[in-house]
């Protein structure tokens, strides 16, 4: 059976991903089995996913998917580097043979000659020194390339993912074949389109009350018609009473706060009335507005820098239908016949994680991301119950 791997956030599930998906058919065929390696209730831009990830995960089935499994939260709130670092490893930890992603300009070999470049210690040098001048690392990043390549494949948001992904590849000497798919509209569109419509855009519909069912596949429109939303201005009276308690040491040991941005992150948390004061009083022209989102949610969360350079010991099962499960058996019987190998030679699967991981660290940790993430709703803040999120999947 082929296995295909997509490195997803779903934020919503819309047309453009069961597009995707369809052309994934096409070209391994219908038997092949399509794992997504989901964000969970965060995602990389660091904002609460709009939807819960079990719903997410039930759309993602229910429209064509075979299994979905949760990036863990210490992988989905890294930096797009290490967002698409952190993804490879676990698909590659399973065995998957093909890695399929959208990007801009669909085009398998510029996005990995741009990779193989930025791999290169002439390339790291160049960075440095753009870096020295104190541009931002986006610029800095796309100078340096130009040098060399022409930096097209770094000008936008899925391009500059996708060689992320092709550069975790290269590093980790993956036998993962490629498969980029042209993404069809605009990443950050203002405009209504249904057929590649552009999730920021679906969500400030949804936020807004406007029309939005059209963009999205009726099976997962009708999950999401009926499910809680969740965002930091729902949820702000939370975050803020969470953050103003926080002493000096934990703002140090948080992600994302070098060159001393975490005393300014400090100080904005402790002077101004609200989140978007807070990420306004901090982000500077050096620093992006996603950087500074993603420190905010680690303190909420109470991750810490060490946190999120941690290997995650399992992954957690979301959804699945027969073809999903098919791959679930065939990793059971992986892990019968492996107990001589390394636990990094694969990746460990967790349905049930009451018992087994009941002390690990990364279990306790998602447990509290997944209680917190229940404040930041306005439809029903009290509802997370501990017992069950490590009991609860979909079988399609």
């Amino acid at each position: 059976m082929k296995t295909v791997g997509i490195i997803c956030e779903y934020n919503p599930f819309h047309n453009g991903h069961a597009k995707q998906l369809r052309r994934i058919r096409e070209r391994y065929g219908e038997n092949a089995a399509i794992v997504c390696l989901m964000s969970g209730n965060y995602v990389q831009r660091g904002e609460p996913a709009l939807f819960d990830k079990t719903i997410r995960a039930r759309a993602a089935v229910e429209c064509g998917a075979d299994l979905v499994l949760e990036l863990p939260v210490t992988y989905a709130l890294r930096s797009a580097e290490g967002f698409a670092d952190g993804g490879v490893e676990l698909l590659d930890g399973l065995g998957v043979d093909a890695l399929c992603f959208g990007c801009e300009c669909g085009d398998d070999n510029l996005i990995m000659s741009t990779a193989r470049e930025l791999l290169t210690p002439a390339f790291a040098e160049r960075l440095h020194k753009a870096l020295e001048r104190g541009v931002s690392f986006a610029a800095a990043r796309a100078e340096a390339l130009a040098q060399t390549l022409p930096p097209t494949a770094l000008e936008r948001p899925n391009d500059i993912l996708a060689v992320e992904y092709c550069k975790a590849l290269l590093r980790r000497g993956s036998g993962m074949e490629v498969f980029a798919i042209a993404r069809e509209g605009d990443y950050h569109g203002t405009a209504e389109n249904a057929e590649n419509p552009s999730a920021s855009f679906l969500r400030g519909q949804i936020g807004r009350g406007e029309a939005w069912q059209s963009a999205v596949p009726e099976a997962a429109a009708a999950l999401y018609e009926a499910a809680p939303r969740y965002t930091l201005a729902a949820g702000e009276r939370a975050v803020l009473a969470r953050l103003r308690t926080l002493p000096d040491a934990v703002f140090e040991a948080l992600p994302f706060g070098s060159e001393g941005l975490w005393r300014r992150f400090m100080r904005a948390c402790r002077t101004e009335v609200g989140v978007e004061a807070i990420i306004t009083a901090t982000k500077s022209k050096r620093y992006a507005r996603t950087r500074i989102q993603r420190m905010l949610i680690c303190a909420y969360l109470g991750l810490t820098e060490t946190d999120l350079q941690s290997t995650a010991p399992y992954v957690r099962i979301l959804a699945f239908n027969e073809t999903g499960r098919n791959f679930l058996r065939v990793q059971k019987n992986k892990r019968r016949t492996s107990e001589m190998m390394s636990l990094h030679s694969y990746q460990p699967l967790c349905v049930n994680a009451g018992q087994r991981l009941e002390n690990a660290e990364l279990y306790e940790k998602e447990c509290l991301a997944a209680d917190l993430f229940s404040l930041l709703s306005n439809e029903n803040p009290l509802s997370y119950k501990k017992e069950q999120d490590y009991r609860t999947w979909y079988c399609k």
